[in-house]
């Protein structure tokens, strides 16, 4: 063969530098594409975490339109905390998200607790489920509580009992004269617990007179450490389908561990958290969604627990889109 021609053939081949300069620029592409693709999964995320939120909030507006009050956190037979349950909200609230069939399955008859209610508090509602809460969707045993021996589905969403108590920021989910909890109006959020050992029910949207718009209603938590302390939607035991609010900011962590690190740990079941960065997403008492800042005030963030509290609002209450 003409040597011009052995020269030609022997450039058909990539050399080892360039084949080197080219896996280097495919590592720059996916550095930066990667980066980009993790913003719009979790953009996508967020959007339908709010978007399930608003759902929430409207079957508790239709709950309120058809029995005359929002629906009750949960229902015991006797005082907080020896006593087994009722429904929580997130079981009552089931017509309204067009889960009729699951929701007559629930058997009223029976404690919560009870085998012949395992079939329900087992399924997966995915409107009570954040894309971006890992642990959602999980079957696994509560940490404590009547219910801790059984599984329960896992779930995103709590609802806002009111303002905490006490020298530690303990946190409350209804009136219990007989432990001395009988506490003023003033303290109960939207969707607090109620007990029918007290005739306590739950709240008419008249009520909020702080003002809809001021209140929050239904809002996320997750956590990143120890997952048997995330939200339940289907267990009525204080503190997993239910959360309140006292002035520490170590409330609004996804992370159960490092919130009892700092304290008592009875705030901590009770507390906030969510995996967008920054934020907690809430849907209000007027049915609207927005998140609220991490770095809140805490002190604004207590007042917006509560139905008629007459705190002032103001501070930087939450984040608006864009965030």
């Amino acid at each position: 063969m003409h040597p011009h021609l052995l020269r030609r053939a022997a450039r058909t081949a990539f050399t080892l530098i360039e084949l080197l300069v080219v896996i280097a620029i495919i590592a720059i592409l996916i550095g930066l594409l990667v980066p980009a693709v993790q913003k719009v999964r979790e953009a996508a995320a967020r959007m339908s975490c709010t978007n399930n939120l608003k759902q929430i909030g409207l079957a508790c507006h239709n709950y309120h339109d058809t029995n005359g009050t929002l629906p009750p956190g949960g229902v015991t037979d006797g005082p907080c905390c020896g006593t087994k349950s009722g429904p929580p909200w997130g079981v009552t609230v089931l017509p309204y998200l067009e889960q009729d069939n699951l929701r007559n399955q629930y058997i009223l008859s029976v404690f919560n607790e009870d085998p012949g209610n395992a079939f329900v508090r087992t399924q997966l509602v995915k409107t009570y489920n954040c894309p971006s809460d890992f642990n959602a969707g999980q079957l696994l045993n509560p940490d404590s509580g009547p219910g801790s021996g059984v599984q329960y589905m896992t779930s995103s969403y709590r609802a806002m009992s009111g303002r905490g108590y006490g020298p530690n920021g303990e946190s409350w989910w209804f009136d219990d004269p007989e432990s001395g909890r009988n506490l003023p109006g003033s303290w109960r959020g939207a969707i607090h617990g109620t007990s029918k050992l007290y005739g306590l029910i739950g709240e008419k949207i008249a009520n909020i007179t702080d003002g809809t718009s001021n209140t929050l209603m239904v809002g996320e938590y997750a956590t990143r450490t120890h997952p048997r302390r995330t939200s339940f939607w289907a267990y009525t035991y204080t503190s997993y389908s239910q959360s309140s609010a006292v002035p520490q900011s170590r409330l609004l962590k996804a992370d159960y561990d490092a919130c009892t690190a700092l304290g008592d740990s009875n705030p901590c079941k009770r507390a906030w958290g969510s995996f967008h960065t920054g934020v907690i997403n809430f849907v209000w008492c007027d049915g609207s969604v927005h998140p609220v800042n991490t770095s809140i005030d805490m002190s604004v963030f207590v007042g917006l627990a509560t139905i008629s509290g007459g705190e002032e609002k103001k501070g930087d209450l939450s984040c608006r889109d864009p965030c």
